[in-house]
């Protein structure tokens, strides 16, 4: 019996390759989306961001693009050890080049303001740089297109705490994990590279002006991650 069940696993393992076998025995969720992407940045912090932007501006065949004004890439402080991720541009934000500039930018701002920051304190940007037709969600393919951008951002940006606004941000950057109800408020470290990001969910500004009642668990986030702040 026991050597019958030590060829039985031989056989998994040639079946299998080491990555599969990581997914297989780990506990933790598989990030589908989350397939890595060498971006080659070269210089300083402002020389990558640069070097970055003009990488995405590049993106060709890409419907976002094509329907969008231009490129919304970031807004805030670069050197900022806190980063907002939201999910995509909107219509004031794809006339403005800005993210959240949007009503939905101004509750983003109150919300800040609640645990004294501001966008002179925090780094925002999106998981895709161009506004969806109609501001529709972004495709899963969508995602996976920008999500090497995504990540070389963080990277350059080397923040200690990610804040993911609304489900697009959450699936991308951390994976199927499940609703952002009953993920929201939870703190998880995520890797890059050598960089280790203490991240939280929150719910999207946009969610809260349709779902008001909502507020006040993002209350509780909000105050979480100003906990973090004084901890870090």
């Amino acid at each position: 019996m026991k050597n019958n069940l030590n060829q039985k696993i031989i056989k998994l393992i040639n079946y299998y390759n080491i990555s599969n076998l990581n997914n297989i025995f780990s506990n933790l969720p598989v990030n589908r989306l989350d397939k890595k992407t060498s971006i080659l940045l070269n210089g300083n912090k402002s020389e990558k961001l640069k070097q970055l932007k003009l990488k995405i501006e590049k993106i060709k065949n890409c419907e976002l693009k094509k329907n969008a004004s231009q490129i919304v890439f970031a807004g805030g402080n670069s050197s900022a050890k806190i980063m907002i991720v939201g999910e995509g541009p909107g219509a004031q934000e794809d006339q403005q080049g800005l993210p959240f500039v949007g009503r939905a930018g101004q509750l983003l701002d109150k919300m800040l303001s609640a645990i004294n920051l501001d966008r002179k304190k925090v780094y925002i940007t999106n998981v895709v740089n161009y506004r969806p037709p109609s501001n529709r969600k972004p495709t899963p393919e969508e995602i996976q297109r920008y999500l090497p951008f995504l990540n070389a951002h963080i990277e350059i940006i080397q923040p200690k705490i990610l804040v993911l606004m609304g489900s697009t941000a959450l699936n991308a950057i951390l994976g199927d994990i499940g609703v952002i109800s009953k993920v929201r408020g939870k703190w998880f470290e995520k890797n890059y590279n050598s960089l280790t990001v203490w991240t939280i969910a929150s719910f999207h500004p946009a969610f809260l002006m349709r779902q008001p009642d909502q507020k006040k668990f993002s209350w509780i986030d909000l105050k979480m991650i100003k906990k973090k702040i004084n901890e870090i």
